[in-house]
Formats: C-alpha cells, structure tokens, sequence
C-alpha cells in the first residue's frame, strides 16, 4: 500500500493566512480532509494526514515560506531573518500543535494552533519585507501528526519523535485493520529509523509555544477570551475490577448479597468526594487544588436486569498538577477501595494502564505570553491545563509555553467545539506580542 495527496482539497481560495478570517476559513478546509463523510476524523500516516499535510504546506509556501515534512511525518514551515549570520544555524523559536483529529471531532483541537503559528509567521516575514524589521531567531511552525493517539493508542508520537523519545517498540502496534505501525510509516514514504531521525536533541529550539482551544469553562465562566497555561496535569489511568457473587435478584436476601457493583458505586462517590473536597480546600494535607478524577467506564457481568451484579470493571482517571500530591490521593482511593470491599464481601484489584508525568510552563514563556495578553487589552490570567497536550513531549526538549483561547461552553472533541473571530484574532495578535516578548528578553 502506498500513500498519496490525490483527497488533498484546495487551499480554499486562501492566498496566504493573514488575519483571523483566513485561519478559520483554513480550519474549515482542513474540516474538510476525512476519512469520514459524516465527521472529522483525520488519523496518523492515513491518506488524509497527507492531504492535511500537503495542504498546510501550500499555505506556507503561498507566504514564501519554507516548508517540508519530518521522518515522523510531521509538517514544519520557517522564517529566518535575512540579518543572521547562519541561518542554518540560527537559533530558533517553534510555534505548534497538532494537525491530526479524535473521531468525530471539532474543527479547532489542534488545528486551530498550527494555522495561528502559520500567521504568526506570515505576520513577521511580510513585516521583515516591509520594514526590515527582523528578530533575533527564526521562527517555525510545526503541525505535528499524532497527537490523539487515536489510530494506534500511544498518544503525542510526533512530538515525541522531535523530542528523541521515540520508541522502538512502537512500531509493533496495530491499528484496528490489523496494520502496524511500522507498516503505516514504511506506506507512507517513511521508517521506524526516520522518526527517531527526526529527534532535534543534537539543536534543541530556545522555546516551543502552543496555541490551543482551552478545552474547558474557565476562561468563559470569566468572561476572559484568552488565558496563560502555567502547566498541564499529570495523569494516571487504571483499569479497576470488583468481584462479588452473582445471584437471583427474587431470591437472595439483601444482607447475603455480595453486589459488585454496589460496591463500585459506593467507591465511585468516593473517588467523587475526595475530589471535590480538595477542589474546595477541605482537604489541608492536600494543597494543589487542580486534582481532578473520573469513573468513565462502567461495565457489569452478567448484566441482566434480573440478576444481582457479579462483576463491575470500571476505569480511572485520576490528574493533577502535583504529581506527589496525585499519588497522594490515588493511595487514599485504593485504600478506600479495599475498605469498602472487605466490608461488602467483594474482592478488588486494578492495573495501570497509562502514567504521565505533570509538566511546568516555563517561567519566562509564561511571563511573555502574559504581555501578549496585555497587548490585546486583556489582563493576563492564568490557569492549569488538566487536558494533554504535545507540550508535555516537547519539555523534554526545550522549555515550553501554552496560550489558551475560551471555546464555547468549553467542549471539545465535538463537533459543537466553536470559537469566534474576535477570539482568533486577538489570539493571533497575543501570539506575535508574545514572539516579541521573548525576543526582546532573548536580546537582553
């Protein structure tokens, strides 16, 4: 199988990605490159990966910008100043996010910052034409292929390819066709060993900032359209079991019953508890008050209505910017777990199945995405991030920074995610105010 751009679209009529109207026509365009005809659903080393790809690139070589793609099939365009001396060389700032989607997704996670980092550039290349006026780094975007992790289950791959992380091991994954990873990138034009070529460890960026839809109410229930990420949670996943005893619902009496899943729902409103009353600072020993957790996954055995529940197998999702603290809690649930199982008769057990460190912003990028913010007339604000984002891959590499714009009602991963153009376009103009701000600290 070979990959090709033949379902890439036009680029819409848009000549380059100027102002606030051109990037959300752009969304739009790219809205249109899916594998489904009912929903955005744009997967990693898939025909419409190429195509957003390809799309992408038009628009930045339509600026006069250089473009190409990465071994991990990441899409990167940059500007360097004509008034450094080695532009190969120069030090540079990336702007990104990622250009792949969820099933059924809204049209701005991910896209939004990429055609935003894509004006960025724009911005400063006509500028340096016009007025000579240069910076003291080159700047390049990069939109980057896997984010979701939605075709394979391992999340942020083409951040983690540039960062050096890239695993081996990996290559052995399987999509939902029975097609491996390694067999995705070899149809693709690429390799195992081109992703992990594509590492940036040996020239690492100064900076990587990330525009990215907030994903969450804050920002609207503040009445704020832009906000300062000052990190993003860390989360851990499990998969998490009771076991009772299953039995007739007419004839077992209720103080002879070992109901899985009223076990699991007494510890699901603990898991809730003890959530809330850190939020709410009830819980002195336990300071962070960014610590969230969620039961998504509820599945019963034998699952007949008439049935007493023998088997509950639940998931948890447990994040928080402090990772010590996370534990903290999550020590405290198991606990409970146990408690509540010896008390019902049950048995309880779990097993991880995801783990992810929390990651900082960086001082000084925060500090310039706070001027940005101020240059567009809003007081800076700043907030923690509780979804993943690439940033989390690329601090491995290089100190990061994250701008938050208010989407509506804070949904994402929907196709009702939504933005509006003044939104955009003061985002765009908080962006280059922030280049500028970390350009004139990196001159000082």
């Amino acid at each position: 199988m070979t990959i090709d751009v033949s379902r890439a679209r036009t680029t819409a009529g848009i000549a380059s990605l100027e102002t606030a109207a051109d990037v959300l026509a752009a969304c739009d365009a790219l809205a249109a490159i899916s594998r489904s005809d009912s929903g955005i659903d744009r997967r990693y080393l898939t025909p419409e990966h190429a195509a957003a790809n390809a799309t992408t690139a038009a628009w930045l070589k339509a600026a006069g910008l250089h473009s190409w793609q990465d071994g991990a099939g990441n899409q990167w365009g940059r500007w360097c100043p004509k008034t450094l001396s080695s532009e190969s060389e120069a030090p540079r700032l990336v702007i990104g996010s990622h250009l792949d989607s969820v099933p059924d997704a809204g049209r701005y996670d991910g896209i939004l910052g990429v055609l935003l980092g894509v004006a960025a550039l724009t911005h400063f290349q006509q500028r340096a034409e016009r007025e000579g006026a240069g910076l003291p780094f080159a700047l390049e975007v990069v939109g980057f292929g896997d984010e979701e992790g939605t075709r394979f289950g391992a999340t942020l791959l083409g951040s983690h390819a540039i960062a050096g992380s890239w695993q081996p091991g990996w290559e052995l994954l399987e999509d939902e066709e029975g097609i491996s990873l390694g067999e995705a990138l070899t149809a693709f034009g690429l390799s195992g060993q081109s992703a992990a070529s594509a590492s940036l460890q040996a020239t690492p960026p100064l900076g990587y900032l990330e525009v990215h839809i907030e994903q969450g109410p804050v920002l609207e229930a503040e009445n704020l359209a832009l906000g300062t990420v000052t990190g993003i949670a860390g989360a851990r996943r499990f998969a998490v079991n009771f076991a009772g005893q299953a039995g007739h619902a007419g004839t077992t009496p209720m103080a002879l019953r070992q109901d899985a899943l009223c076990a699991a729902a007494e510890w699901t409103l603990a898991v809730e508890t003890l959530a809330r009353e850190v939020q709410t600072g009830k819980r002195a020993d336990m300071p962070d008050h960014s610590l969230v957790a969620t039961v998504g996954c509820c599945e019963l055995r034998p699952g007949a209505v008439n049935v007493i529940p023998g088997a509950a197998a639940l998931s948890l999702d447990i994040r928080a910017l402090d990772d010590a603290q996370r534990d903290r809690a999550l020590e405290e649930l198991l606990h409970q777990a146990h408690q509540i199982a010896e008390r019902r008769g049950v048995t309880f057990r779990c097993e991880q199945t995801h783990a992810a460190n929390a990651v900082a912003c960086d001082e000084g990028l925060m500090q310039a995405v706070d001027i940005g913010i101020a240059a567009t007339g809003q007081a800076p604000f700043r907030l923690p991030s509780g979804a993943g984002h690439d940033a989390m891959a690329v601090s491995h590499l290089c100190p990061v920074g994250m701008l938050f714009l208010r989407c509506e009602r804070g949904i994402s991963h929907h196709p009702a995610e939504a933005v509006t153009e003044a939104d955009v376009a003061r985002a765009l103009a908080a962006l280059i105010a922030s280049i500028e701000a970390v350009a004139a600290r990196y001159s000082c």
